[in-house]
């Protein structure tokens, strides 16, 4: 039934999550309720950085991809574990340094990065700024010459590779919005420019080939497509990176039957094809970093509602209603992305009750799982929707003037707020 083996289910038959009933949780805090175990996440990231000391000696770093849950509490946690930041706009940048984090550990990537957004991070000082464009590139030496400082950099590139994920979620192919297309040429003319330039220093390569990916095999091939590159590099402009950026994208479960590969066989499998290119080509192994986001904090969140309305159309469907939707998760709206749904107050029952997870916005398409099995529900059951700490919360929205709801993190069978619900002041707040 489970995804995480953060989630197990009390004498009550009620689910926990790192050791704290979730339906007490939804008593204390209200519903809807995001709520996010901080062992778990902790568990991961520490995955993550033995497998950069087993693979490669300790050069190289995981980055937390903030996009997937952005709050100042998590970039603490995370980079308390060692983990570097990657941010991708001047928003979730303010946000890691009012944090307290290092600016030479955060990593600022986007496409389209305002001029705002990249004097921020250039006066802050950040460890590198993620190139996506020959515009940009122009840009950054512009603004680091008016400062007259040298900007660190890394160049994206698209190593051309489809991972076989969600149309919208594919970012390595050559028709991407993304970084530099190899195919065309188009990346060895941004890297010449890149080490001809004064006021910018090259540093490494990035690629990123999209998410929920469940094949080792694209990550292999794009670590040598990228290491071929790193080499013509050196070869032909007698530039020498030292970093070298591969990206994220590692699969979570959303359902017991989601095929996921454990972190660490990713990591094998591309350390040992980085050993081999760099062998062949005579490279030193330049310093590694990955990039996970979903696969830290996804399947370490919940989210609580209340069951509302109950209705049942015959031999058509049984919409259950719940007290969250679309405001919440846009992402079946979005992508039909599939979800495990349960009544946390009921967990030890059978799921034999064929229902439609409705949302309470004023849209159709407002829905968070069709067709799904859960318990028989009641109105005023707990409903729990599990692997929702990524892209949940960051998506979230005010749709219909309806409130981000709160967010809880537990460790040891402790809770703790680390966002606070929004209020009804809180959406008037900017109104004039």
């Amino acid at each position: 039934m489970f995804v995480s083996d953060c989630l197990s289910v009390n004498e009550k038959g009620h689910l926990t999550i790192s050791g704290c009933d979730t339906v007490e949780l939804a008593e204390r805090f209200g519903t809807p309720l995001y709520v996010m175990s901080e062992d778990k996440i902790r568990d991961n990231c520490r995955r993550y950085k033995s497998s950069i000391e087993r693979h490669y000696g300790g050069n190289g770093a995981p980055i937390y991809a903030s996009k997937a849950f952005s709050c100042k509490e998590i970039c603490r946690i995370v980079t308390s574990e060692g983990l570097d930041l990657e941010v991708v706009s001047g928003g979730e940048l303010f946000t890691a340094l009012s944090a307290g984090v290092d600016a030479k550990h955060i990593h600022f990537q986007g496409n389209n990065k305002s001029v705002s957004e990249l004097c921020y991070a250039i006066d802050s000082g950040v460890g590198d700024i993620v190139v996506d464009n020959r515009t940009e590139l122009e840009r950054i030496e512009r603004l680091s010459a008016e400062r007259n400082v040298t900007t660190r950099i890394s160049m994206r590139i698209k190593p051309g590779i489809d991972a076989h994920t969600h149309e919208f979620i594919r970012t390595g192919q050559i028709d991407s919005k993304f970084g530099f297309a190899l195919e065309t040429g188009e990346a060895f003319e941004a890297v010449r420019a890149a080490v001809a330039a004064e006021h910018v220093e090259l540093i490494g390569l990035h690629c990123h080939i999209g998410s929920q990916i469940f094949d080792k095999s694209p990550f292999v091939l794009a670590a040598e497509v990228m290491l071929e590159f790193y080499n013509r590099i050196y070869r032909e402009l007698g530039k020498k990176l030292t970093h070298l950026n591969l990206g994220g994208g590692f699969g979570i479960k959303y359902k017991e039957a989601d095929a996921a590969v454990p972190y660490e066989d990713y990591m094998s499998d591309v350390s040992a094809a980085i050993h081999a290119a760099c062998a062949r080509y005579g490279l030193e192994i330049p310093r590694i970093y990955i990039e996970p986001g979903r696969s830290i904090v996804g399947e370490t969140g919940v989210t609580l509602y209340t069951v509302g309305d109950i209705k049942t159309i015959p031999n058509v469907r049984t919409y259950v209603a719940i007290d969250g939707g679309m405001f919440d998760n846009p992402r079946y709206a979005l992508y039909q992305s599939d979800y495990t749904c349960l009544l946390a107050n009921k967990a030890d029952r059978p799921a034999d009750f064929k229902a439609t997870i409705a949302g309470k916005c004023c849209e159709s398409g407002d829905l968070i799982q069709e067709n799904t099995m859960i318990q028989t529900p009641e109105v005023g059951d707990i409903l729990a929707v599990l692997s929702t700490g990524a892209y949940n919360y960051s998506m979230a929205s005010n749709y219909n003037r309806n409130l981000k709801p709160a967010c809880v993190m537990v460790r040891g069978g402790e809770a703790r707020v680390v966002i606070q619900a929004e209020t009804y002041a809180d959406l008037v707040r900017n109104d004039v």
